[in-house]
């Protein structure tokens, strides 16, 4: 059964990404928004649901005022409230529907999702799983290309 939905903890995935937005402050706006680019990227290729949850209360994000019906969601965490708290929520109750990916570097976090039946990454292993995706992607645009070229070539 594939995947219904994939929870992503950002800043766990940010921090463990020095590569994506380098230069940037881990918990900035840019950080955040490149962050949301790429797994919009990924999701394009993937065709599942991923949402990103962040602690605190964030600001509206540019990137929200772009959303669309295919765009990656943006969640941030109310006081008194943690990003963990809202992705072992979410990851609850969409079980019943089918099986939910959460991505993280917190043990408890996951200990916590393993304990109910929900799947689990790493964010070391995720973003290795982009690339890979990702690159894919490029190869079969590049393949494509090259054949369309050729047949108009030919005309």
């Amino acid at each position: 059964m594939p995947l219904i939905r994939i929870l992503v903890d950002g800043y766990s995935l940010l921090h463990a990404w020095p590569r994506l937005a380098p230069g940037r402050v881990r918990h900035s706006q840019e950080a955040r928004e490149a962050l949301v680019a790429r797994l919009t990227e990924y999701q394009h290729a993937i065709g599942t649901p991923i949402t990103v949850f962040f602690d605190g209360q964030g600001s509206a994000m540019s990137v929200a005022s772009k959303a669309g019906p295919k765009s990656v969601e943006v969640i941030f965490s109310r006081a008194g409230q943690t990003a963990d708290d809202l992705i072992e929520r979410a990851a609850c109750r969409f079980r019943e529907h089918g099986p939910v990916l959460v991505v993280t570097d917190d043990h408890a976090e996951r200990d916590t999702v393993a304990g109910f039946g929900g799947l689990f990454s790493s964010c070391a292993t995720f973003i290795s799983q982009i690339g890979t995706e990702l690159d894919q992607v490029a190869l079969d645009m590049k393949v494509h290309n090259r054949r369309e070229r050729e047949l108009f070539r030919r005309r």
